[in-house]
């Protein structure tokens, strides 16, 4: 699914060359969930940015599910980002003047989904903000904005999820149910997820676990939880504070048919009203 091959980052700084990740390779299955630590400074989030195809290496090949994203062109590039990533952020990035639903809806917008309406309300569904759809990211929490972060980046059924400190700007509480709520849409729809953190305690739950020190990979360590069980819990998040409903009943189609959206949240053409 994620294959580098020789990859290595190097940017100039003054008159020096800063080597940010050295000559490495990597490989990922589909559906596996690997956390990425380390200190700062020691490449994680290049090597998030490398994969994505947000940035270019200086040697080596990166390729997704068998393409070569190292060479195409910036359009082709991002229809393929389009079509099989999903990106979540520490700082939400949602866009202030959308509502939670339209926020979701703009990526499939975008790739001109149909049945966009529908489908956003599921995925508000799956992430317990049935009643929350109409609010708008200032009326939200930080733990309601990460949720709706992550029901946009579920969108249109990436294959590969890529996460940048999704918990770093959430309290001990909503950091966990934020994490329970991403190891379960990673099972549920077998979503290759790649988790950059500085937290010992969640990456030690991943399926696989690689430590990054100076720009070099230093530890690549399989940890067994997809057989052992995430945490205190195997599938659902099930916790009645979060508002975050179970997924264990979910099938793994993400199109199972729900409830039309309400009336009151109409397909508005979301790209025109948010310039």
């Amino acid at each position: 699914m994620i294959q580098l091959s020789n990859v290595s980052k190097v940017v100039t700084s003054g008159l020096e060359q800063l080597t940010i990740l050295h000559s490495l390779d990597l490989s990922i299955p589909r559906g596996q969930f690997v956390s990425v630590i380390g200190p700062s400074g020691s490449g994680k989030s290049t090597l998030l940015g490398l994969i994505a195809g947000l940035d270019a290496p200086t040697s080596g090949s990166v390729s997704l599910a068998g393409h070569d994203i190292t060479k195409m062109g910036e359009d082709e590039l991002a229809e393929l980002r389009g079509r099989l990533v999903g990106f979540i952020f520490q700082s939400f990035h949602l866009i202030p003047s959308l509502t939670a639903y339209e926020n979701i809806l703009v990526p499939m917008e975008i790739m001109g989904v149909s049945k966009a309406g529908e489908r956003a309300q599921v995925l508000l569904d799956e992430v317990g903000l049935r009643e929350r759809g109409h609010h708008y990211p200032s009326q939200l929490s930080g733990g309601e904005q990460q949720r709706v972060a992550i029901a946009r980046a579920f969108a249109n059924e990436p294959e590969i999820l890529l996460a940048d400190e999704p918990t770093g700007n959430l309290d001990t509480n909503n950091g966990a149910h934020i994490f329970d709520l991403l190891i379960n849409l990673n099972r549920v729809y077998n979503t290759t997820l790649l988790l950059v953190t500085h937290d010992h305690h969640l990456a030690n739950k991943a399926d696989r676990k690689i430590s990054l020190s100076g720009g070099r990979i230093v530890e690549d360590r399989e940890m067994g939880s997809r057989e052992q069980g995430v945490g205190n819990r195997e599938w659902g998040v099930g916790n009645g504070e979060s508002g975050v409903e179970e997924l264990t009943s979910l099938s793994p189609t993400p199109h199972s048919p729900l409830p039309t959206p309400n009336s009151q949240l109409p397909t508005p053409h979301l790209i025109e009203e948010a310039r």
